[in-house]
């Protein structure tokens, strides 16, 4: 049975943005606008959107801003997750948060991506594709084909069933994870809270085929660096966003 819009997501805000330096000297990436709309706030609001009524936020690089920026918002209820003395990466974020986080299924975001048009439409096709006994986690992606910015060789095969496999020595694969998945958060119980990503988990479900996929049904564009920045405000200001 699939699940209804989580009411709990865990935003990833705590990056140092090194790649999108200069422009993260004196900002957090998560703040860094684009067509005059910060990029955190280009995913919380499909989120807020969608139904979901709280947000935890982890935050490290310049997190006075991140934390003043979020307490403008009176949509959503924001539970900072403080990793200031420490850099856990994706992984080790949500180890660190697990107690925050409940056990019913959560979405988990990034900041450096969004979708367009914006709708949240997609956070609520992730629920409802979102099964709990076949899956532990389920992944939006994006066709590299219909994506923006993103300079990479792709990151999975999707099976007819759905199930994900990295793309391993292959030149290249047709799908990118695109920043927001579901996932039990009980894959966290017993992680360590140290610096690990998120895809030591994912390639522990991958033989069991508890890793699956959602394919994004619109554009994509990631924000990665300065360049990538420009592209995004071109492609807003042409197709409108």
């Amino acid at each position: 049975m699939s699940v209804p819009v989580p009411h709990t997501a865990m935003v990833l805000a705590a990056g140092l943005g090194t790649r999108m330096r200069p422009l993260t000297d004196g900002r957090p990436k998560p703040l860094i606008q684009v067509n005059g709309k910060a990029l955190i706030d280009r995913m919380l609001d499909p989120l807020v959107a969608a139904g979901v009524k709280r947000a935890i936020v982890n935050v490290h690089y310049l997190a006075d801003q991140v934390e003043a920026h979020l307490a403008s918002r009176n949509d959503i209820e924001i539970v900072i997750s403080d990793e200031r003395g420490e850099v856990l990466e994706t992984g080790g974020a949500l180890a660190k948060a697990r107690a925050l986080l409940g056990d019913d299924p959560i979405l988990v975001a990034n900041t450096d991506a969004f979708w367009a048009p914006a709708s949240p439409q997609p956070v609520e096709a992730l629920a409802a594709a979102f099964e709990p006994a076949q899956m532990d986690a389920l992944l939006l992606l994006a066709d590299t084909g219909r994506s923006l910015g993103f300079d990479g060789a792709g990151d999975f095969f999707r099976g007819d069933d759905g199930a994900l496999t990295r793309r391993g020595e292959a030149i290249s694969a047709p799908f990118a994870y695109c920043g927001l998945r579901i996932i039990r958060p009980q894959l966290y119980d017993n992680a360590p809270v140290e610096r690990f990503s998120a895809l030591r988990v994912w390639d522990a479900l991958i033989p069991e085929k508890r890793l699956h996929g959602l394919v994004l049904d619109r554009f994509w564009l990631h924000v990665g660096d300065p360049g990538a920045l420009k592209d995004a405000e071109m492609w807003l200001t042409c197709h409108g966003g």
